[in-house]
């Protein structure tokens, strides 16, 4: 089965705001096993979305259209998929009772416009919106499917699992499986050259995602059967393993390095505090996204002068004014000054140059030091990093935490 996607929001064509619908579906749709060609995005113009959804219909076996559910006006997707069947509007009651249902528990008024959600293609599948007013439907006539859902990510989200991705799985004769092994200090040049020959296996297929300070490994396999699929899996997985070693930090699409520290230091029931000066509470901030990280932080200190580095940190003053305050040695005072005054079992620092230009001495920016304080010593690394001020200081976050994780795990 061939697939595109048409997401339709004038919002999405004009760039204010992000397209993480059909980020999200691209992903759940290769593991269905169905491929997916292109992606349209249209305005909120009827004319527009049918003449793109009939362009999409000639190409593809299915269609999966985002947006242009909602009450008002301008929400005519479904309009334009029943024009482009030649299928009248009708209503669908259960439809309607559901919606009357919402408004009523939340106390909103029903209007006309909320009526007309209810009215859909004629034979069409409905979906059920669990969480929102809009329900979705898969239309089918000549061989050709169109499958509409809503825009607000959480209810295509909900719509998706709950409806489409079961009626997708009962139409498809092959499985596929993915292994996502999310990788940490290590290039996607390198990891390239590493693991080459495994790029031209077949079946499985080997793809590399980049993030700041990340490359993520997806390994995919076809076969009729998940467990099928597995077994061919495994092995290539295995392999990777054995060449990266420690790189590989964790498997799964959205686990993060700040998610492998807090179980690693929750498992020890440890507890680590941030010193941090040019990343400037990104620590923190990153780590208290894990559910239960006030189990494992306590307290961090953002020092980003030289007094607060020496009154609050007790960095040296004799170590700002030979080394400065972007060094190795203060780095390791920074940390080891964290580890001190909040009792932690860790702590990890950084100081350095986000840029845009250079320091004063000449120093690039880009320039971190990073340091990891435990119970056995300290460790610090001297870190260079390309881009912006923001790509700057995310890759030093990123290589903090992983510095963090590699030291938790010789730790053991």
């Amino acid at each position: 089965m061939i697939a595109e996607i048409l997401s339709v929001g004038t919002e999405l064509l004009m760039g204010q705001i992000a397209n993480t619908d059909a980020q999200y579906l691209s992903r759940r749709l290769a593991e269905l096993g169905i491929s997916l060609y292109r992606h349209t995005v249209v305005g909120d113009n009827p004319g527009r979305v049918k003449a793109a959804l009939l362009e999409a219909l000639r190409r593809a076996d299915l269609v999966v259209t985002t947006g242009g559910l909602g009450p008002t006006e301008d929400d005519l997707t479904k309009e334009a998929v029943a024009e482009a069947f030649g299928l009248p509007l009708e209503l669908h009651a259960p439809s309607l009772r559901a919606i009357e249902s919402f408004m009523a528990k939340g106390n909103y008024p029903m209007a006309e416009n909320n009526r007309r959600q209810a009215m859909m293609p004629r034979g069409a599948t409905v979906l059920e919106n669990p969480v929102g007013t809009a329900p979705g439907c898969i239309v089918e006539s000549g061989g050709k499917t169109v499958a509409v859902l809503p825009g607000p990510p959480r209810e295509l989200k909900a719509m998706f699992e709950a409806g489409l991705a079961p009626w997708l799985a009962r139409r498809s004769d092959m499985c596929l499986e993915s292994r996502y092994l999310r990788t940490a200090g290590v290039r996607e040049s390198d990891l390239e050259n590493r693991l080459r020959d495994l790029f031209h296996s077949g079946n499985p297929t080997l793809a590399l995602y980049c993030a700041p300070g990340e490359v993520t490994a997806r390994i995919t396999a076809r076969a009729e059967t998940p467990d099928a699929a597995r077994a061919l899996l495994e092995p290539v997985e295995a392999e990777i393993r054995r060449r990266l070693g420690d790189r590989v930090y964790g498997e799964g699409m959205d686990l993060t390095p700040e998610a492998v520290v807090f179980r690693l230091l929750d498992e020890r029931r440890q507890t680590v505090s941030f010193a941090e000066s040019c990343t400037a509470g990104l620590l923190p901030a990153r780590l208290v996204d894990v559910p239960g990280a006030s189990r494992v932080l306590g307290e961090s200190h953002v020092t980003y002068s030289d007094e607060a580095k020496h009154r609050v940190l007790g960095v040296r003053r004799e170590t700002l004014a030979q080394f400065t305050a972007v060094s190795a040695q203060c780095a390791v005072e920074m940390a080891e000054g964290a580890r001190r005054i909040s009792g932690a079992d860790w702590a990890a620092s950084t100081t350095g140059y986000a840029g845009p230009g250079p320091a004063d001495d000449g120093t690039p920016a880009g320039t971190v030091y990073i340091a990891v304080a435990g119970r056995d010593g300290t460790s610090v690394r001297e870190c260079h990093f390309p881009g912006d001020r923001a790509f700057v200081r995310a890759l030093a976050a990123t290589a903090a935490f992983d510095m963090l994780r590699v030291a938790l795990l010789e730790a053991r």
